[in-house]
This record gives structure tokens, C-alpha cells and sequence, in this order.
């Protein structure tokens, strides 16, 4: 047999080798592995459970149906906030949070979703994404053998919903509020009463008095939870939440147990979902406003002497976390990246935006 005839055989016997090789994992496969996930988001709740849901959607399509997310709203399996304990212990594999709902395992979460005076969506996917921050988010997790990445995105939250109008700091000085994360001890040195309750205790609270004002999301979120039927008046810019992301949490055992592909497939779907879930709040904040303040909602504006105190309290807050080591690193890292992008930020597109807004203006 001649050299061109040995290669020809071998390259046809190769082919139908190679056809039967790729042929065979889609006969050999095996059952689906369906991953257990608890929230602490009510099912069906505006913005946030879309996140839960675009991430399972997605994780099921990059798998082709071999990895499934069986998601639990807050409740279903274990209350919204044991579902950090839910998953170190094994109760559950994973869950979707806000990652400052652990702040009282470890301050450091904080930084994953936001902290006052901190970054913005832009500011928080740059740092995460090309400045480091997502293997400070797998370093803190292996600590409490979790495998975190972000996977929702709020963009910047409300200043909150109250019964009266906020006219100076004073007005803090006893204020029964619902706030979590560090945002919620900022108020704490204001003098609020501050309570940190889940999205589907919210409600309640205000109607029958036990809370005086409360901030969720935003206006998307907001009407759909019916805080315009309990308060009064409306505060669009807060200093606590300026870009809030979402986070998946994986128990690292069962992380460890899944195929590279399937690790790969929970990390794109994280990261899609992070920035889908971004564009739907931002899409759906506008006209979610304008139908509020149809509906009677006061819109109003912090003086800036209330901003001035919030900036005094939270650097107490944030001066006070700097003694935990995990803390002071992450947050070194946070407040770096923010400072290197915002800097260019301003430059070209905060200045593009004022003169394209001049200039359209005037046409």
C-alpha cells in the first residue's frame, strides 16, 4: 500500500472514528444533576427573582439540560436570611442573595454587593471583572467554603420610602427603618431604629407602624411591592446603595463535585445574568417612576446637610470595619479599582453626557 492510499484509508477510518467519538456522549449521557438553590427573594418579585431565573435558564441551555438549578423562593426550604447557613451546612447547594445580608459572618460581603459612598454598576463590574475583584470574592468564599460570583446588578437604589418628609439629620433620631448592609449601621449612628427584614415582611411592617420608612430597590421593584400604598414620600438618590450586586453561592463541596463544564456553565451564567439583569432594572426604573408619581407618590431630594452627615457616618462605619484584616484588604482593592475607572469615567463619558444633554436641549 502507497503512502497517499495509507492516508487516505486512515483519514476516512479517522473520520468515521472522530464522528463516533463526538457521537457518543450525547447517547451515553447520563440523568440531569438538579441543584437545589434558596433565595432570599419572594418567588415572582420584580428584578430580583428575574435574576434567579435568567441565571437557572441559563445554566440549563450552556449544559444542554445536564445541570439544573430547582430554585426555592424565600421560605419555601428555610427563611430568606438562613439561606447563607443553608448552604455551608449542606441543607442546600447554592443560593441567590445580596451578599450584605452576611455581614455578621464576615463585614467583607458587604463589599460584593455595596457599601455607602461606594461604587456604582459601571464602577462594580470593572473592578470585578478587570481589576481583580472576583478572586477576592472566591478568596472570601473559600473561608466559609462557598464559590461565589455575581450574578444580578440593581444599578443605584433609592434613598428610601417615608411616612414624612427627611428635612434635616435630626430626622433620623428614632426613625424605625428598614435597611441592610452598612448602610443600615450608617443610620444606626444617625439614631434609626434599623431593622433588616426580608422583601416579604416589608409591607406589613409599614402598614401596621413597626417600621416608619423602609428602601428596597427602586421604582420597578418598589411599586410592585406596594410601598407607594404605605408611604407618602419618595427619595430617588441614597448614599447607601449606589450599585448593587447580586450573588449565586455555591456550596464549594458540591462546586468541587460538578465537571469543568459545568463550573464553566455556573461562571457565564453568573456574569450574563449580572449584566441582563442590570439592563431590566434600568429599562423598567422610568416608567415604573412616572406611573408612581401619577399615583400621588411625593418625589423629594436629602438636603445637603443630610448628605454631609451620611458621609460623616460612613466613614465612622467603614473606619470601624477596617480592623478585620479580610475587610481592609477587599475593601483596599474596591476602593483602588473605583478610584483608577472613575477617574476616567468623569473624563469622557460624565463630560460627553453633560454637553450631549446641552446640545440636544437646545435643538
Amino acid at each position: 500500500m502507497d503512502r497517499r492510499s495509507f492516508l487516505k484509508k486512515s483519514a476516512l477510518g479517522g473520520g468515521a472514528a472522530a464522528a463516533g467519538a463526538l457521537a457518543a456522549p450525547a447517547i451515553a449521557q447520563g440523568a440531569p444533576r438538579t441543584l437545589v438553590m434558596v433565595t432570599t427573594w419572594p418567588r415572582g418579585l420584580a428584578g430580583v427573582w428575574d435574576a434567579v431565573e435568567h441565571f437557572s435558564d441559563s445554566v440549563a441551555g450552556l449544559t444542554g439540560g445536564q445541570l439544573l438549578i430547582d430554585a426555592k423562593g424565600a421560605g419555601e426550604l428555610v427563611g430568606a436570611l438562613e439561606s447563607f447557613d443553608a448552604v455551608t451546612s449542606g441543607q442546600a447547594d447554592m443560593y441567590h442573595a445580596a451578599d450584605y445580608y452576611w455581614v455578621n459572618q464576615s463585614p467583607a460581603w458587604a463589599i460584593f454587593t455595596t457599601v455607602p459612598f461606594g461604587m456604582t454598576a459601571p464602577e462594580m463590574m470593572t473592578w470585578y471583572y478587570g481589576q481583580g475583584g472576583a478572586a477576592k470574592h472566591a478568596e472570601l468564599g473559600e473561608i466559609f467554603g462557598i464559590r461565589p460570583f455575581i450574578a444580578g446588578q440593581t444599578g443605584a437604589q433609592g434613598g428610601g420610602w417615608f411616612r414624612r418628609q427627611i428635612n434635616a439629620p435630626e430626622d433620623f433620631q428614632g426613625l424605625k427603618f428598614r435597611m441592610p448592609g452598612l448602610g443600615g449601621k450608617v443610620l444606626g449612628e444617625l439614631g434609626a431604629s434599623v431593622q433588616n427584614l426580608p422583601a416579604g415582611e416589608i409591607y406589613q411592617a409599614l402598614s401596621t407602624g413597626a417600621l416608619d420608612g423602609t428602601e428596597w430597590v427602586g421604582p420597578w421593584s418598589d411599586e410592585r411591592l406596594g410601598l407607594q400604598e404605605v408611604c407618602e414620600y419618595f427619595y430617588p438618590a441614597g448614599f447607601h446603595e449606589p450599585g448593587s450586586a447580586l450573588s449565586v453561592g455555591v456550596n464549594l463541596e458540591v462546586f468541587d463535585s460538578l465537571s469543568p463544564e459545568q463550573q464553566k456553565a455556573i461562571e457565564i451564567a453568573a456574569a450574563e445574568t449580572h449584566q441582563q439583569n442590570y439592563a431590566l432594572f434600568i429599562a423598567n426604573n422610568g416608567p415604573a417612576l412616572k406611573r408612581l408619581v401619577a399615583g400621588g407618590t411625593k418625589i423629594q431630594e436629602f438636603a445637603p446637610a443630610i448628605w454631609d452627615a451620611f458621609g460623616t457616618a460612613s466613614r465612622n462605619v467603614l473606619s470601624a470595619f477596617m480592623e478585620d484584616e479580610m475587610f481592609a484588604s477587599i475593601f483596599e482593592s474596591a476602593a483602588n479599582g473605583m478610584a483608577e475607572s472613575s477617574n476616567w469615567v468623569a473624563l469622557s463619558d460624565g463630560y460627553y453626557t453633560q454637553q450631549r444633554n446641552r446640545v440636544l436641549a437646545a435643538l
